[in-house]
C-alpha cells in the first residue's frame, strides 16, 4: 500500500508536482484548480488481488485525461469510479455523468475523459485491464461515462462493499490469501448492477458496441478537423459510411450531431477556463473544427 498527498509539497509549483506524482502511480492526467496554492490531495494506492484500489481526496478542481497523455500512457485498462463522498461531475464518451455519494460510473482510460468537482471529493477506482472486466461485463464499451445508481440492482451493496474493501486494505485489515475472491465477488455484483439497469435500453452486439467506441475515440482524435465527416471518419477506420452511420446510431444520436455537440462542449470549456464571458470565433482560429 502506497501514501502520497499534497500536504509537504511547496506552494509554488505545487499542482505541477501532484501532476507527476499521480501520473507516475495511476495514469497521464491534468489537475487544474481555482487556487492552486491551496489545493489539497491525498492518493492512496494497492493491489487486490486481479485489481487495483486506489482512493482520491480533492478540494475544488478538475482532472482530464487527453489525447496527448493517451499517446503517452497507451496501456489499455478500465476503470470503475465510486463517488464515496461529495459529488462530481463526469464528462466520456459524449456522456455526462452527474455523480451522488455511492453512484458508480466505467471510464475506459484509453479514451478522453474529465472529472470536475466543486467541493472536497472520495473518489475510490478499481482499475482493471480489459479481459479481467470482460469476464463480467462482456461489452464494456457500452457502458462507458453512464452512471449507476446505487438504487439499481445491487449497486448500493457494491458500494458498500468498496468503502469497507478502501477503509480496510489502507489500514491493513484485508486478509492475505482473499484478496481474489473479494475481488472477483465485487466485480460479478457491478457487472449484475450494470446489466439490471441498462440491459433493457441498450442494443447491439458486442462488436458493434466495440465498433462504436472505435468511432468515438477517432472522433475524439480528430475533433479538431473541420473535415471531420461520416465519410472521413470511415474511411480513417476502413469501414463503409453506411456502417457507420448504423452502428453510431444504436444509441438514437447521428454521427454529426455527436461531433456537433462535442465541439460546443469543448468550445464552452475552453472559455469557462479562461474566464471569457463574451468570445468571438474567429474563423482563422477554430480550436475545434467549427466553422
Amino acid at each position: 500500500m502506497e501514501r502520497v498527498s499534497t500536504e509537504r509539497l511547496p506552494a509554488a509549483g505545487k499542482l505541477a508536482a501532484w501532476n507527476a506524482i499521480y501520473s507516475s502511480r495511476m495514469s497521464t492526467v491534468e489537475f487544474n484548480a481555482a487556487d492552486q496554492q491551496k489545493f489539497a490531495a491525498e492518493l492512496s494506492v494497492a493491489q487486490l488481488g486481479p485489481v487495483r484500489l486506489a482512493r482520491l481526496s480533492v478540494d475544488d478542481c478538475s482532472v482530464e485525461r487527453r489525447k496527448t497523455h493517451i499517446m503517452r500512457d497507451s496501456t489499455r485498462l478500465y476503470t470503475l469510479l465510486l463517488q464515496a463522498k461529495g459529488s462530481s461531475t463526469f464528462y466520456h464518451c459524449g456522456n455526462e455523468a452527474r455523480l451522488s455519494e455511492g453512484d458508480f460510473m466505467l471510464c475506459d482510460l484509453g479514451l478522453p475523459h474529465l472529472f470536475e468537482t466543486k467541493h472536497p471529493s472520495v473518489t475510490i477506482m478499481v482499475r482493471m485491464p480489459p479481459d479481467v472486466l470482460r469476464d463480467y461485463l462482456p461489452t464494456p464499451e457500452q457502458f462507458c461515462g453512464l452512471r449507476l445508481e446505487r438504487t439499481v440492482g445491487m449497486a448500493s451493496t457494491a458500494g458498500a462493499i468498496v468503502q469497507n474493501l478502501s477503509d480496510n486494505l489502507f489500514g491493513g485489515g484485508v486478509q492475505t490469501g482473499f484478496e481474489t475472491r473479494i475481488a472477483r465477488y465485487l466485480l460479478e455484483m457491478i457487472s449484475m448492477s450494470y446489466v439490471a439497469g441498462y440491459e433493457p435500453v441498450l442494443k447491439g452486439s458486442a462488436v458493434q458496441w466495440q465498433r462504436r467506441n472505435s468511432i468515438i475515440r477517432y472522433i475524439e482524435d480528430n475533433l479538431r478537423d473541420p473535415g471531420l465527416t461520416a465519410t472521413s471518419i470511415a474511411e480513417g477506420l476502413g469501414l463503409s459510411p453506411r456502417y457507420v452511420r448504423n452502428i453510431f446510431a444504436m444509441n438514437g444520436e447521428k454521427v454529426l450531431a455527436y461531433v456537433l455537440r462535442r465541439r460546443l462542449e469543448e468550445c464552452a470549456r475552453q472559455m469557462l477556463r479562461s474566464g471569457v464571458e463574451r468570445a468571438y470565433v474567429d474563423r482563422d482560429r477554430v480550436l475545434v473544427g467549427l466553422q
